[in-house]
């Protein structure tokens, strides 16, 4: 499964939303130095998708806000399920 989306680092909390334009954003609590926020976003991704980090994989965009992620081993229909249900309780 891959996910666009976009990251916000310095945030209060780690956390999913859509935007107003349709788009992932995840805020993040790590600032954007040092590969800081690139190693929580794929930690917290891990987290809310319920696999391991490994499998979590940062296909492009290491320094820029808008991100493309694979998710290894999981399918589209799961990984899309899981991703509304997240949305949808609004963690």
């Amino acid at each position: 499964m891959q996910l666009h989306l976009r990251a916000k680092p310095n945030a209060s909390t780690n956390g999913l939303q859509r935007a107003a334009d349709g788009t992932l954003l995840v805020r993040l609590k790590a600032p954007a130095q040092d590969g800081k926020a690139n190693a929580c976003l794929l930690a917290y991704l891990a987290q809310v998708f319920g696999v391991s980090k490994s499998q979590v994989e940062l296909l492009s965009g290491h320094t820029a806000p808008f991100k493309k992620v694979s998710i290894v081993g999981m399918e589209e229909a799961e990984g899309q399920a899981i991703l509304e249900n997240v949305l949808a309780v609004g963690k």
